[in-house]
C-alpha cells in the first residue's frame, strides 16, 4: 500500500508559477513509476509529467518547456514546478503511484489539489 498526499494547488495569474509536492507513505525507491495526472472539468484525466525506471521522465506535450518533475528520495517526496502557466492548466492535479509484485500491478491515487489560472 502507498498513500499519497498532495499539496501546493491553488490560484495564480496566468504567466505565473505554482509547486505541488507529493509525499508518499513510504520509500519512493520501492515505487516503480510515480509522477502527476490532472483532470479539467468535463475531460478524462490526462498524463502530466511522471518517473519511471528510476529517473525515466515523461511529460505531455502540452507541459513540456514549462513543468518540471523532480525527486527528493530522502523525503519520499516528487514534486512538480509549473511554470508559465495556462488558462487550460486548470484542472485538479493528482498523484499516481505504481507499484509491481510479481506480474501485478498496483496503482494508487492522492486525494488531488486544485489548480486555477486566471486569464
Amino acid at each position: 500500500q502507498v498513500q499519497l498526499v498532495e499539496s501546493g494547488g491553488g490560484l495564480v495569474p496566468a504567466g505565473g508559477s505554482l509547486r505541488l509536492s507529493c509525499a508518499a507513505s513510504r520509500s519512493i525507491f520501492s515505487i516503480a513509476a510515480m509522477g502527476w495526472y490532472r483532470q479539467a472539468p468535463g475531460k478524462q484525466r490526462e498524463l502530466v509529467a511522471t518517473f519511471s525506471s528510476g529517473s525515466v521522465t515523461n511529460y505531455a506535450d502540452s507541459v513540456k518547456g514549462r513543468f518540471i518533475i523532480s525527486r527528493d528520495n530522502a523525503k519520499n517526496t516528487v514534486s512538480l514546478q509549473m511554470n508559465s502557466l495556462k488558462p487550460e492548466d486548470t484542472a485538479v492535479y493528482y498523484c499516481n503511484a505504481k507499484t509491481v509484485r510479481l506480474t501485478t500491478t498496483y496503482e494508487y491515487w492522492g486525494q488531488g489539489t486544485q489548480v486555477t489560472v486566471s486569464s
